[in-house]
């Protein structure tokens, strides 16, 4: 079973961060969009149902067979629409301690893969799923735990997961449209 997950495109959320709110993206780059959708090899067709992963979608020229609320992005709380250099310094910690970090009536990254795996996990044919950053490094911590919190997920960036049984291997990572 193969795994293909697209970050949706740059959210027009005023360089704050978008989190849980309900922001639009940006789908104007046709040429970008274009080379993504090309890579695209879809069986069935799963997406968050964040305004933006839709927009996406539909710049991709994609249907979403179903629109999955477990793969909305990270709760941020207190965080939500805050600018990222005012967010705190929580200190050198261990990335299974960042993994367990929950900001201020938010969740933690531990909780967002605790519902975002289980969806992954009960795919059974190759499928193109339309989400957030949080949503890939949920799907690359089956493979890596939390260190997947130290890649960079780039906007309509793709990774690509492979499952064979139940093991799951990692084929590519943040690849961009220019890539």
């Amino acid at each position: 079973m193969r795994l293909m997950i697209l970050r949706h495109a740059p959210s027009l959320a005023d360089g704050l961060l978008a989190g849980r709110r309900d922001v639009p993206a940006d789908c104007g780059d046709a040429a970008a969009f274009a080379r993504q959708a090309a890579r695209l090899r879809p069986a069935q067709v799963i997406a968050s149902p964040a305004l933006r992963c839709r927009q996406t979608a539909t710049a991709l020229g994609l249907v979403p067979d179903r629109l999955e609320p477990a793969l909305w992005e990270q709760d941020l709380g207190a965080w939500e629409g805050m600018d990222p250099s005012l967010l705190p310094d929580l200190g050198p910690l261990p990335l299974d301690a960042l993994a367990r970090h929950r900001p201020d009536g938010g969740e933690s990254f531990d909780d967002m893969a605790a519902r975002v795996i289980p969806v992954l996990q009960a795919l059974q044919r190759d499928t193109v799923i339309v989400a957030h950053a949080g949503t890939v490094r949920a799907a690359l911590s089956i493979v890596v735990g939390p260190a997947a919190l130290s890649f960079a997920v780039a906007p309509l960036s793709l990774t690509v997961l492979q499952r064979a049984g139940a093991d799951w291997a990692v084929q590519t990572v943040n690849l961009c449209a220019g890539d």
